[in-house]
């Protein structure tokens, strides 16, 4: 159970209310979309806050342009800069070209080309610098402090998080009896502004709404930083989900976390995979890796009996070929895509027979690789690496007894 009667560092309820006055001008509301799939999975209903659909793709526009909002017209004189990898340059950029702002963008050099192409198209100056969210973040705060713009932090201030906080609101607009709702996190924005909305409306309700936050497990902050006490730094290592690959929380966001979410968990790399095409094929819903960690949670079983529980899902701004690369990762991680290396005697016949086991298995093979040349082969050896579509870990497990059973010798790639 949390507190709510002493989180000094987050923003009232009224606040929250003016903050959605306020960014009702730029932000649309987005769908809430019920989960008869997640709800099996869950035991309880289950819906799906459809942010991935919200104008430039995700939440982020709504804390920026609160935050942008309130600047002095001396303040907006000077322009504003900001950092990112996408989400929140693309809502720093839309929301300054609204208000008639001028905007520099920082981006690391391996941002995804959508996104880079919406924050230009949005008319922001963009300057790419480095390959993590940190080394933009270094620049653009150098260039506040050498040119006077008005430096906009993605997450750590609280008018960006009462921005957020709005998301609260209108989830709890949305669906009156809300329980639990699962939060991606990152550098802790979003969470604490939900937080600190669902959790204030609770109280004066008289009842009690979960938080839980989700981290990608490849850079999770929070946990360390929680059992430490106080915002630490880590050394993050490369995940699919980079909108939420941050190595410190921010000062205010962790004060808000550690008072008023109940939980945080991690989901792996393969986890994130397998919830972007649960997301595609069940939801029909396009979802970016970092906005799709609470369904992650949800398929790990992570989050369990919760009553009606709301899934956030964050942004939708991925590049086609990340997309092209995680379907695959999915595929295989749900075992519906097999990867087979197979050690087969040097004579006539023996692709023709795989061939054959692989379709009594009622499966069919997408790629095939055929090679005399692998290291460890004999001389009376060749080499034959299949790609086969399965339908799950039963029919996977068949396709392997089948060619097992003829004797062959297998090795299968993860």
């Amino acid at each position: 159970m949390t507190d709510t009667t002493h989180v000094q560092a987050a923003p009232t309820l009224e606040q929250m209310e003016a903050a959605r006055d306020r960014v009702s001008a730029v932000a649309k509301i987005t769908p809430m979309e019920r989960s008869t799939y997640l709800a099996e999975l869950v035991g309880s209903p289950v819906f799906l806050k459809c942010e991935n659909l919200q104008r430039t793709g995700s939440y982020k526009i709504r804390g920026a342009y609160n935050r942008i909002s309130r600047l002095t017209d001396e303040e907006k004189a000077r322009g504003v800069v900001a950092a990112s990898a996408g989400n929140h340059a693309q809502g720093v950029a839309f929301a300054a070209r609204e208000l008639g702002i001028h905007a520099t963008i920082f981006m690391p050099l391996g941002v995804a080309l959508p996104k880079l192409e919406a924050t230009r198209g949005y008319g922001a100056d963009v300057l790419l610098r480095g390959h993590t969210v940190e080394e933009p973040l270094r620049a653009a705060a150098e260039f506040a402090e050498t040119t006077g713009a008005v430096f906009i932090p993605p997450f750590d201030h609280a008018d960006v998080i009462a921005g957020q906080g709005t998301l609260g609101l209108e989830i709890l607009d949305q669906v009156p009896d809300l329980e639990t709702v699962v939060v991606p996190i990152g550098g802790g924005g979003l969470i604490s502004g939900i937080a600190a909305a669902v959790k204030q409306r609770a109280a004066r309700e008289g009842r009690e709404i979960r938080v839980i936050g989700v981290q990608a497990a490849n850079s999770a902050a929070y946990p360390p930083s929680l059992e430490s006490g106080e915002p630490v730094q880590i050394v993050t290592v490369p995940t699919i989900a980079d909108g939420i690959a941050v190595a410190r929380p921010g000062e205010l966001n962790f004060e808000i976390i550690r008072d008023l979410v109940d939980e945080i968990v991690t989901v792996s790399e393969a986890d994130i995979a397998r919830a972007l095409v649960v997301l595609l094929e069940r939801a029909k819903q396009v979802v970016e890796p970092a906005g799709a960690v609470g369904v992650a949670a949800v398929l790990a079983g992570l989050v369990r009996e919760t009553g009606t529980t709301v899934v956030m899902l964050s942004g939708g701004n991925i590049d086609p070929m990340l997309m092209q690369r995680v379907i695959s990762h999915g595929l295989a991680a749900s075992d519906r895509y097999l990867k087979l290396r197979v050690m087969l005697p040097d004579r006539p016949g023996q692709l023709a027979r795989t061939a054959e086991l692989v379709a009594e298995a009622n499966a069919n093979v997408v790629e095939v690789q055929h090679t005399r040349h692998g290291k460890g082969l004999q001389i009376s050896e060749v080499e034959l690496e299949l790609h086969i579509e399965a339908r799950g870990h039963d029919h996977r497990d068949e396709i392997v007894a089948k060619l097992e059973d003829a004797g062959y010798t297998l090795r299968v790639e993860q």
